[in-house]
């Protein structure tokens, strides 16, 4: 097949988790025999006028990325040269990552009668609490008219949990797929750490309050305060890293590397023993309102690389790492909890490795992304098919 693939406003290549995923579909999907164009920005927030006529051309790890710098909030703006590249490649099938102010891959499809799939990694109908939905509502519902539309013009919707597309959307076109980890790139450090040298717990991502960072280093403090020895690395940059600096300002175990590079994260996961995903949705509306709806890329990462993991206790996370299989799990908020389910860890070694082999064999078998292409590749199959 030739795919189009849509990601208005993403960065690729980029270090966001968006950028990620986008990147790892259109490389599962170019590995797995099809020609794959993707439509992304060189960077985030990036204008240059000039791509709205002629995007520029990078070809990559076997896929074709067409650049059209339009910031996100601008996204409906890639509408005509999108038109040119359809009308000039006449692909076999659009995906389009859904993003309020995008849709502009949905309304080309319309037009050229191009099979769609519309990938929705966010709730697509905020709630009432948030402050877009606000404006939304007292505009007459736009926005949320817009969203549904896009939802009933597409012939299939991925999603890593259902309740992100509106409830009057039906639920037989909606296929819940989670994101996953690339089992070939993350791989268990070889040789493996010396059993001798005190553990890593490491974590990595955003720091915002739902991904609980702060949280990590308050038990970090405590595990180290009753005398366990151990090492925290805490990866990543957001709102709270001063705050979270300035709380383990005493403590040389506790070390902040800042962002890096998504190339180097196979090599800084593997430094690691046990790997923390402390969320926490009270801090997060659009979690609360409609489930856990994140397909957390760590998670699968850590597991991957062999790592035994700690999470909270929520659906779907605990599908994903099952408590006292790949890891544990701990009531979200609760940092008296999440030091001690680290102690547990890293004072007993034999636990640690079990878990540590069932997160990679699990990872593997059920969250990989050659796993994830597979499965999409399945559905595009079946909506072409449909539309001949």
């Amino acid at each position: 097949m030739k795919i189009l693939y849509v990601a208005s406003g993403i960065p690729v290549p980029g270090n966001l988790g968006g950028s990620t995923h986008t990147y790892e579909v259109a490389r599962g999907l170019a590995q797995r025999g099809h020609e794959i164009h993707v439509v992304a920005v060189t960077q985030e927030g990036h204008t240059n006028i000039r791509h709205l006529w002629r995007p520029s051309l990078l070809q990559w790890h076997g896929f074709t990325i067409h650049h059209i710098d339009i910031p996100k909030i601008a996204s409906l703006l890639t509408l005509i040269p999108l038109l040119r590249l359809v009308k000039h490649l006449r692909p076999d099938v659009i995906i389009e990552r859904y993003y309020n102010f995008a849709g502009a891959g949905m309304i080309a499809a319309r037009l050229f009668r191009i099979p769609t799939l519309l990938e929705v990694n966010a709730l697509i109908i905020d709630p009432p609490s948030e402050r877009k939905r606000r404006i939304d509502d007292r505009l007459g519902g736009p926005m949320r008219r817009w969203a549904t539309r896009q939802c009933r013009w597409a012939d299939a919707i991925v999603t890593p949990l259902h309740t992100t597309v509106p409830a009057e959307i039906d639920r037989t076109r909606i296929h819940e797929h989670p994101w996953g980890a690339d089992v070939d790139r993350f791989v268990p450090a070889q040789p493996p750490h010396d059993p001798a040298s005190p553990p890593t717990v490491i974590f990595i991502g955003s720091f915002r309050a739902w991904h609980g960072a702060v949280h990590g280093v308050a038990a970090a403090k405590r595990v180290l305060d009753a005398g366990v020895v151990c090492r925290f690395v805490f990866v990543g940059t957001g709102p709270e890293l001063p705050a979270a600096q300035a709380m383990a300002a005493a403590y040389p175990s506790i070390s902040f590397l800042g962002g890096q590079p998504y190339a180097d994260m196979p090599a800084i996961i593997q430094s690691a023993d046990i790997g923390i995903a402390p969320f926490d949705t009270s801090k997060h509306p659009a979690l609360q309102a409609a489930g856990f709806y994140w397909s957390p890329l760590k998670i699968h990462e850590y597991m991957a690389c062999g790592l035994a993991v700690i999470t909270s206790a929520i659906t779907p996370l605990d599908r994903i790492v099952r408590h006292q299989s790949e890891g544990l799990l701990v009531p979200e908020g609760d940092v008296a909890g999440l030091a001690e389910a680290i102690t547990t860890l890293v004072t007993d070694p034999a636990m640690r490795a079990r878990y540590a082999a069932a997160a990679r064999a699990r990872v593997v078998e059920a969250y990989s992304w050659q796993q994830h292409c597979a499965e999409l590749e399945s559905i595009l199959q079946d909506i072409q098919q449909t539309n001949r």
